[in-house]
């Protein structure tokens, strides 16, 4: 890989962005409501990052998440992430969650039971809000208990989550007044 760069690229539901150095993938961020505050956003949260053409393993990438934003059935695992930095537990969290297929959905606390933690729901999610590789860690395709949507950090919130899901053919629980 080369020096620290970026890349905001054309997708179905807008331009993502991604930023990367030589020991993989740092960040991948979903659309913001233009180009330009997708690169400013990719700017801010990585300093010093030239926005570059991507070298071949982020091309890759590239070209699988829009494939995946179109709703083609795409593999990411051959994706490497960096993650220095990031907390053990939200990469325990992380991995189980790109096990995750198209289509298919886990909950927060099926993930918290994976981990061997199953009161840890909650910091599952805190993990997931916190993911810095959407769509490469798929935290879309966690639901919450019931198969409600649950929350969503994207841009557009709920309503991208809701997105993607419909893109890949999953489905969550629409809320009722219960849930309010």
């Amino acid at each position: 890989m080369t020096a620290h760069g970026f890349a905001v690229f054309p997708t179905a539901i807008g331009h993502c962005g991604i930023a990367w150095h030589e020991r993989g993938i740092v960040g991948c961020c979903l659309p913001e409501a233009t180009a330009d505050r997708t690169r400013d956003r990719l700017r801010r949260h990585h300093p010093g990052a030239a926005e570059l053409a991507p070298p071949p393993p982020v091309a890759e990438t590239i070209d699988a998440v829009t494939a995946l934003l179109r709703g083609e059935r795409a593999d990411l695992s051959a994706a490497v992430l960096d993650l220095t930095g990031v907390p053990e537990f939200h990469r325990r969290v992380y991995e189980i969650a790109r096990t995750i297929a198209p289509g298919a959905t886990l909950t927060y606390g099926e993930i918290a039971h994976r981990l061997g933690e199953p009161g840890a729901a909650r910091a599952v999610g805190r993990a997931l809000g916190n993911n810095p590789f959407p769509p490469i860690v798929p935290c879309h395709r966690v639901l919450a208990a019931g198969g409600r949507t649950g929350g969503f950090s994207a841009t557009g919130g709920t309503a991208t989550k809701l997105r993607m899901l419909s893109i890949e053919n999953a489905h969550s629980a629409e809320p009722t007044l219960f849930d309010l």
